[in-house]
């Protein structure tokens, strides 16, 4: 099994009151309540725990993209990543994703992704996820009823800028372009690995059984919310006919480890409590515009996590202790965490897991603990699970003997 690094960079000072005096996390937050000087700090930060645990071993360091959100700071992931395929050297770069319906032209997703490809040396998993309707349709302003048409049209032309070897016309529906002819090109070949971040869409587990792509579920609630929307997909994938290679799948589980179950509890409640409380407190204005959820996934009655976030009819664990039992955190010792996270794995079917270990406010201390005891007394125990299937979803990078040394640059 695969362990990912996965980092949301959250906002990590949002008031205590926040809940009480603000409607939304997403789409509306007010403004003055971000400090750019904290930010600076908090970006710095941000980007040394993900090279910290590149250093210490993850199969690969995650990004997203987010806009107006207080909860992710990462409205371009993709110039994170290129800080972190200049500073990395073994670990796959997985940006989880870009909202390929958002791009105009949605060539200059292809470029991008080609460069940081190049740049990495072709360590670089591309996420095309559908996106949020607070990031698409509230924040960048799309009709929720075209945005998966986009969505298609602009996979078609990526794909084909990175595969089409002579220049090309495209006309479709949303983009018109006469001459497509991207430079550089991706070094994995025919393209890197394709990811699809999702919530619950029946047409998603679809589009990634047609595609042979990998159904990426970035979960909230951890993996007892979660295991219904798993069930889902390889109930499809089983009536489609594809095999239950468990690399078909990822998962994203916030993860707390400590010496001991109490100590972890004690050292991680803060950040628990304001990640749950404040960072996930979305209005429900935004949650579900008309035409956004597929009538297919209406009629089985999925309703996607930000909805079930922004229900305000629901109360939704908050307390430490409410969050561990409702499985929100996988949280304990090592071998604790070690015995959980199989179940999870197994129980789910997932090869690829994402994982959050930073979360909430934390503290860049605490993260490299919690990243570092996980490194060295959960990951090596679990790497064995799933030996018996391939992942075919993996980059293929260059030989090491190929590739530029880091950092490349004379000392003054």
């Amino acid at each position: 099994m695969k362990s990912l690094w996965f980092h949301l960079m959250p906002y990590t000072e949002l008031p205590a009151d926040f809940k009480q005096k603000h409607a939304s996390v997403w789409v509306d937050i007010h403004s003055s309540l971000f400090d750019p000087a904290r930010a600076h700090l908090m970006y710095n930060d941000f980007l040394d725990e993900l090279e910290y645990a590149a250093d210490c071993g993850f199969d690969a360091i995650c990004c997203n993209e987010h806009h107006s959100n207080g909860y992710g700071l990462m409205p371009s992931p993709n110039l994170i990543a290129s800080a972190l395929a200049r500073r990395t050297r073994n670990a796959t770069i997985c940006v989880m994703g870009n909202s390929i319906a958002l791009q105009n032209p949605p060539t200059r997703v292809a470029e991008e992704f080609a460069m940081l490809d190049v740049i990495s040396g072709g360590r670089l998993i591309c996420g095309f996820p559908v996106g949020t309707p607070m990031d698409d349709c509230f924040a960048y302003g799309q009709n929720p009823s075209l945005l998966r048409a986009r969505y298609l049209e602009a996979h078609d032309l990526i794909i084909r800028a990175w595969t089409e070897t002579e220049t090309f016309a495209f006309n479709g529906r949303f983009n018109q372009q006469r001459y497509v002819n991207i430079w550089p090109r991706p070094i994995q070949r025919p393209h890197p690995p394709i990811w699809i971040p999702g919530g619950g869409s029946v047409e998603t587990w679809q589009w990634c059984a047609e595609m042979d792509y990998v159904y990426s579920y970035l979960s909230y609630y951890g993996y007892k919310a979660g295991k219904s929307t798993m069930d889902g997909f390889w109930t499809e994938m089983d009536r489609l006919g594809k095999d239950r290679n468990p690399y078909r799948a990822g998962f994203a589980q916030t993860v707390a480890v400590a010496e001991s179950r109490q100590q972890a509890i004690d050292l991680y409640t803060e950040a628990a409590e304001y990640f749950f409380g404040r960072c996930l407190h979305i209005d429900p204005r935004f949650a579900a515009p008309p035409g956004y959820t597929t009538e297919a996934t209406l009629r089985l009655g999925l309703q996607s996590q930000v909805g079930r976030a922004a229900n305000t009819a629901i109360q939704r664990p908050t307390r430490m202790d409410e969050l561990v039992s409702a499985g929100y955190l996988v949280i304990g010792s090592p071998d604790e965490v070690v015995e959980q996270l199989h179940e999870l794995a197994t129980s789910l079917n997932v090869g690829h897991l994402m994982l959050l270990l930073q979360f909430g406010n934390m503290g860049k201390a605490l993260t490299k603990y919690n990243t570092r005891l996980y490194a060295e007394q959960v990951m090596p125990k679990l790497r064995p699970l799933f030996d018996q299937w391939k992942d075919r979803w993996w980059p293929q990078p260059m030989q090491e003997n190929e590739r530029a040394a880091l950092p490349a640059f004379v000392p003054a």
